[in-house]
């Protein structure tokens, strides 16, 4: 029997500052079962849906008190740093509602090794892998393996701590940046050596409560900061849903080879997963394989997926968080979204703040949404940029090519100074219809 929501309407906590949780908190405004909207810590664009606390993320203590006592009936928390510390267990032992996965489950983001042996262990397709804890023997290994070659940090690094390693001294860089250097703080204590996957990358998210999961459009992330893919990873320069190399015959074969197999996997070692759970895919000759599981939703495919959604999210969040998504049925719109990051000048390496931005009241068109993720409010009220990455322009569509020119229109309207952005967005997708036409 399905958990049904309260009689009275929803008073939401949205936990985090950047693009996905002012995405949450649009689609969450447009729910008839919310109420109050409240987000922890926000930023300039969030402040125009809901109300904005002085929070950090990570405080969970804080968060907790904050939710007791103002009477909070879900929290939603969107970033993995929240979710690893372990929000959702304080949440749950004192009887708050909360959307995630428990610290245990959330590992499979928090640790890739773990992720990796796990994969292994429930037989579920991915690059071959080796995982080191000394340099020494790791720089052995890069020596002697195939190329090109991938090196991650073992633990969080904001989706930057993965390296492709086309050469053997690009491999040995790697190598001493992560476990040497500590670019990436602890997270590069270990390392995981994979595989280097061809083929095309896609993002599949689901809810789940544990055992029943129900499936989200699948997207499309562009991780380079330059065109063609050149240039550093960052957390994403933007995103396109449904991913037109997904159909429905390979939607059944994600289902049935990953994500039903993890979420089996999860409960069978005793860490019940609840919550959003994203699988970062190839698609390769051989099938579907998975490059990394993340345990929240993305940033920036949250910009692109959620404005699909066409069932009510605060419903599906509270049966998650209930345990009972059983006879929960995904309605989605059969259009296109296609999102655009811009970005401040320097990004991903270091960059300045405090650039004020014009532009934002031009776009008056239903077809584009405008999410914050680096936001604030400067001198006389001013928005001013926050962040690396500032705006996601979203353009939604009949077909992919009015998305698309939407999205770059209202990206044309804005700006601020350093302002950078990819002009490829979308391109794979376009190549792939036309061959499909």
């Amino acid at each position: 029997m399905t958990s049904s929501l309260p009689s009275h309407k929803l008073r939401v906590l949205v936990v985090g500052s950047g693009g996905r949780e002012h995405a949450l908190v649009w689609k969450l405004a447009h729910s008839p079962n919310v109420s109050k909207i409240f987000c922890a810590p926000g930023n300039g664009g969030i402040a125009q849906l809901a109300s904005c606390v002085d929070i950090s993320s990570t405080n969970i203590n804080a968060l907790r008190h904050f939710a007791q006592e103002a009477r909070i009936d879900l929290t939603v928390v969107g970033p993995e740093a929240a979710l690893i510390a372990g929000i959702v267990d304080e949440f749950e032992a004192r009887g708050l509602p909360i959307f995630g996965p428990s610290a245990q489950a959330a590992m499979l983001e928090g640790s890739k090794a773990f992720a990796k042996e796990f994969m292994r262990k429930y037989r579920i397709p991915t690059a071959d892998y080796n995982i080191f804890s000394r340099p020494q023997d790791a720089r052995l290994f890069a020596q002697k393996c195939p190329l090109p070659v991938v090196i991650k940090a073992d633990g969080l690094a904001a989706g930057k701590g993965a390296i492709v390693a086309r050469t053997r001294s690009e491999a040995l860089a790697a190598v001493e940046r992560i476990m040497e250097r500590k670019e990436f703080g602890e997270a590069g204590q270990r390392v995981v050596i994979e595989e280097f996957l061809h083929g095309e990358e896609v993002s599949m998210l689901c809810f789940t409560d544990g055992m029943n999961l129900c499936m989200l459009p699948p997207a499309q992330d562009h991780k380079a900061v330059g065109d063609d893919d050149q240039g550093p990873n960052t957390g994403g320069m933007g995103a396109y849903a449904p991913a037109p190399v997904v159909d429905q015959t390979m939607l059944q074969l994600i289902h049935r080879r990953i994500l039903q197999p993890a979420i089996e996997g999860m409960a069978l070692e005793h860490r019940a997963y609840r919550g959003v759970l994203y699988a970062g895919l190839m698609i390769t000759a051989e099938g579907p394989k998975v490059i990394e599981f993340n345990c929240r939703f993305g940033d920036p495919e949250a910009q692109v997926i959620l404005p699909l959604m066409a069932s009510d999210l605060a419903e599906a969040m509270w049966l998650v968080s209930q345990g009972d998504l059983s006879d929960y049925v995904m309605r989605v719109s059969p259009q296109w979204a296609m999102a655009v990051v811009m970005a401040s000048a320097g990004y991903p390496g270091e960059y300045q703040s405090g650039k004020v931005i014009s532009g934002l009241t031009q776009s008056a068109d239903p077809h584009v949404m405008i999410f914050h993720a680096g936001t604030a409010r400067g001198p006389r009220g001013r928005l001013i940029t926050s962040g690396g990455r500032v705006l996601a322009v979203t353009g939604l569509g009949s077909t992919f090519q009015q998305a698309r020119e939407r999205a770059y229109h209202a990206v044309s309207q804005v700006s601020f100074e350093g302002e950078h952005h990819r002009s490829d967005i979308g391109g794979k997708a376009l190549k792939y219809l036309s061959i499909l036409q």
